[in-house]
């Protein structure tokens, strides 16, 4: 992938993820979040094999290649989404988005400790600058009266998502070194974390159904057909051709289209913490985009 097509898949993943924020409020209601969520990566995965099959793409994986993919799916799909859409029950949409800045750094500490992966010193401040950025927007929400239900308890499911999309992402560059195919790998990943949240779902007795009106089915399938689909497969194809670290900070460029959209739709209101904690998130994402390869 030529440096001008990374520049493009990340714009396109940023605009969708941006978005898909406010979409997952529009998942919660009567119909339980876990449910909500196997019937997105249900529906994606699907469609992920099928695209695959259709174009004749390999799916045929190693005993490696799917331990890797399990390892992915269980905590990229099921338990960094199941907190995710627990979290957006405490706090405006837009806050998690913010938060999910700071998996840039996640990766870095995990990649470096796990794999002895080494990055540039540019890299390391920007992604401190956007934990930083994350935190004092995180305490602007929690201090801030009308933040949510339980802003305190939002971040803190937030947080938990953000190390489990990072634990993720390591097994994702497991199969990658195990040489599965990006594809095949994510179709099988989502099927995994689609399987696992199902049998969570059996067990602890959530109610199988669909809420048969527009907001819930139309959000339903731009999650599974954009979110899932589309800006997955981006992601995981810019994370292995120009790094985890670059990927990762996609999420540091959906903040202000998350608020934006959080601000139009939602009611949400936001100060200068707000502001300042975005700044520094957008300048931790310059750094790291800009910082050269250690």
């Amino acid at each position: 992938m030529s440096r001008p097509s990374a520049i493009v898949a990340i714009a396109i993943c940023a605009l969708i993820w941006g978005t898909t924020w406010y979409a997952i409020t529009l998942q919660l209601g009567p119909v339980d979040s876990i449910v909500s969520i196997v019937w997105r990566f249900g529906l994606a995965s699907a469609v992920l094999f099928a695209f695959c099959a259709v174009t004749r793409r390999p799916l045929r994986l190693t005993r490696s290649q799917h331990l890797a993919a399990i390892g992915q799916g269980a905590f990229v799909f099921a338990v960094s989404y199941g907190f995710v859409y627990a979290a957006e029950g405490q706090v405006a949409s837009a806050v998690v988005a913010v938060i999910f800045a700071a998996l840039a750094f996640v990766n870095l500490i995990l990649f470096r400790l796990l794999g002895g992966q080494k990055a540039a010193p540019a890299a390391w401040i920007g992604a401190i600058l956007g934990v930083m950025g994350v935190g004092v927007l995180s305490y602007g929400q929690i201090t801030a009266a009308g933040a949510g239900l339980n802003p305190g308890l939002g971040v803190l499911f937030a947080l938990t998502a953000v190390l489990a999309s990072a634990l993720g992402n390591w097994f994702a560059w497991k199969g990658q070194q195990a040489g599965a195919p990006v594809m095949a790998a994510t179709s099988w990943a989502m099927a995994y974390g689609t399987a696992m949240l199902a049998l969570y779902g059996m067990a602890t007795g959530v109610t199988w159904r669909i809420e048969p009106t527009p907001d819930y089915v139309l959000s339903l399938l731009y999650l599974s057909l954009f979110g899932s689909v589309i800006a997955f497969g981006l992601y995981f194809t810019i994370a292995r051709q120009r790094g985890y670290a670059l990927a990762s900070y996609i999420s540091a460029l959906t903040p202000p289209i998350a608020m934006l959209v959080s601000v139009l739709f939602e009611g949400a209101r936001f100060g200068w913490s707000a502001l300042i904690g975005l700044a520094l998130v957008l300048a931790g994402q310059v750094m790291l985009i800009r910082a050269p390869k250690a």
